[in-house]
C-alpha cells in the first residue's frame, strides 16, 4: 500500500507522544543542570590516562609507545618520549611520556586510541562539562590533567575495569611465576667445579 511506511512512522510518533503523559519511563526530559540522569557506563566523551597506586607519575601505565598518537584520526594527541627509563609500579624499567597532550577541541571521541593501546593506559571519560573561556589553552589537556587513578576508572566503568584488572593481574602472575621458576632453577644448578691447575698437588 502506498504510504504505509509513513503511516506506521506517524503512528509510532503519536504513540510515544501520548504515552509520555501516562508512562513515567517515557518522560526523558530533565531540568538540567538542576536534575541529572545517572551516568551510563558505556558513555564515552574524552580520553584520560590511567595510573596505578597513589603516585600518578610513578604509576602511569603509559610507556610512551606512541601508537595512540599515530592511529588518532584527527591527530589531537601529542606525545614526547623520555630518553631514560624509570621503574613502574611492578618495578620494571619502562619509558614514560615526558609530554602527553590531548586537544579536546579536535578530539572526536572515536575511542580508537583506547582500542589500540596494548597497555590499557588510556580510557574514555564520562565527564562532558568541560567548557572554557580559553578556546586554545583551556581545551588542551596536559598529562597531569589527564591522569586519573584506577579507582576512578573502576567507579565510572566498573564492568570494563574489572575485566582489565583481572587480565593485568593474570599477566603479572605469569611474569612473577616465570621469574620465580628462573630463580629456583638457578639455585638448583650446582656450582661449577674449578679445574685443577697444572702442577698443583692435592
Amino acid at each position: 500500500m502506498l504510504g504505509e511506511g509513513i503511516l506506521k512512522g506517524l503512528t509510532e510518533t503519536a504513540r510515544n507522544f501520548l504515552g509520555s503523559y501516562v508512562n513515567k519511563d517515557r518522560l526523558t526530559t530533565v531540568q538540567f543542570p538542576e536534575e541529572r540522569l545517572p551516568q551510563i557506563e558505556a558513555t564515552r566523551d574524552f580520553p584520560f590516562l590511567v595510573y596505578d597506586g597513589s603516585d600518578w607519575q610513578a604509576g602511569l601505565r603509559c610507556v610512551s609507545c606512541q601508537i595512540c598518537e599515530k592511529e588518532c584520526p584527527p591527530k589531537c594527541i601529542y606525545i614526547e618520549k623520555s630518553k631514560d627509563k624509570k621503574p613502574d609500579v611492578t618495578g620494571k624499567l619502562q619509558f614514560y611520556p615526558t609530554t602527553f597532550d590531548i586537544d579536546i577541541s579536535v578530539c572526536m571521541s572515536c575511542q580508537i586510541c583506547v582500542e589500540v593501546c596494548p597497555f590499557d593506559a588510556i580510557k574514555m571519560n564520562v565527564e562532558f562539562e568541560m567548557s572554557s573561556e580559553d578556546r586554545f589553552g583551556g581545551l588542551l589537556l596536559r598529562k597531569e590533567q589527564l591522569a586519573k587513578s584506577n579507582e576512578y576508572y573502576n567507579k565510572i566503568h566498573p564492568t570494563e575495569a574489572a575485566a582489565v584488572d583481572a587480565a593485568l593481574a593474570e599477566e603479572r602472575a605469569k611474569v612473577e611465576a616465570k621469574a620465580r621458576q628462573a630463580a629456583e632453577a638457578k639455585a638448583a644448578t650446582p656450582a661449577p667445579v674449578a679445574a685443577p691447575v697444572a702442577g698443583e698437588t692435592k
